[in-house]
């Protein structure tokens, strides 16, 4: 079996170009990556190339050590990936250490994982704490409406959180924990890695000022569904302010509540009047 015929692969080239279908990868932007399962791997083990140099990540994720992922490449194009797969992603194997990495199948072109590698390992990290081992996919992407939205509220969790419950009746049962929220910071590097990492502690999603979304889930359906409803109710709102009209009705705090009530949700309460 071919890797790109493997169930993880596929489900990683779909779930890519309906990020591009969306609209949410222009030129070179966003990034995704996936932690392989042990069985999952050793499908894939016959064409992996274990003999390559060790690449420093600058960051650390003992928890991670030895495991493989699926990335994203560098200055790679989302439209791209689902028609040549090894020249747009690739496998990467994490040293026992979690503190460098190898490629061991594809980026044939560029022969480097995504500049925000770096961020993505770190926050494997701290999903894989905050969930039990269940979280496997990060998926980074560039939203017109929720980068607008950046402009729009303050910078913070419970702002973000609040305005997106109150925009649409599901989000807060996809996301009754809330969404956290990264002030502007220079990408690709270890501050905003870290950063991120703090947020995701807490939250599953994670909004970049004015650069786009992070989210976090157990599988492709799960992850990219949250970004889709996060970017909907975002589009809403911005519908909403754009009408120059007063609103005269939302979805109240007890609303929310009796939502939980009724799907057995655990509701933030930090985020609650």
């Amino acid at each position: 079996m071919q890797i790109t015929d493997t169930p993880a692969v596929r489900a990683f080239l779909r779930c890519a170009d309906n990020g591009w279908q969306q609209g949410w990868h222009e030129r070179n932007g966003g990034n995704m990556t996936y932690r392989m399962r042990p069985e999952e791997a050793e499908l894939c083990r016959a064409a992996f190339d274990e003999t390559g140099p060790w690449t420093p990540l600058g960051v650390r994720a003992e928890n991670l050590g030895g495991q493989y992922f699926i990335v994203t490449g560098t200055n790679r194009y989302f439209q791209n990936i689902l028609v040549c797969p090894e020249e747009n992603i690739g496998v990467a194997q994490l040293n026992a250490d979690g503190d460098a990495y190898r490629i061991v199948w594809g980026l044939t072109v560029g022969h480097k994982p995504t500049s925000e590698f770096p961020t993505h390992i770190m926050n494997h990290a701290v999903r894989v704490q905050a969930t039990g081992g269940a979280s496997r996919v990060i998926y980074h992407a560039h939203p017109v409406d929720v980068i607008a939205l950046t402009f729009l509220l303050p910078p913070e969790a419970r702002a973000f959180s609040r305005a997106l419950w109150q925009a649409m009746t599901e989000c807060v049962v996809i996301f009754p924990e809330g969404v956290g929220v990264v002030p502007w910071m220079v990408c690709g590097g270890v501050d905003i890695a870290l950063a991120t990492c703090k947020e995701m502690e807490r939250f599953a999603a994670v909004i970049w000022g004015q650069h786009g979304l992070f989210c976090a889930g157990e599988d492709f359906d799960s992850t990219f569904g949250m970004m889709h409803a996060i970017v909907k109710a975002a589009e809403i709102l911005l519908k909403v302010y754009a009408s120059g009209k007063p609103v005269l009705q939302t979805i109240t705090d007890d609303n929310l509540r009796a939502i939980g009530e009724a799907f057995g949700l655990t509701i933030n309460g930090e985020f609650l009047d």
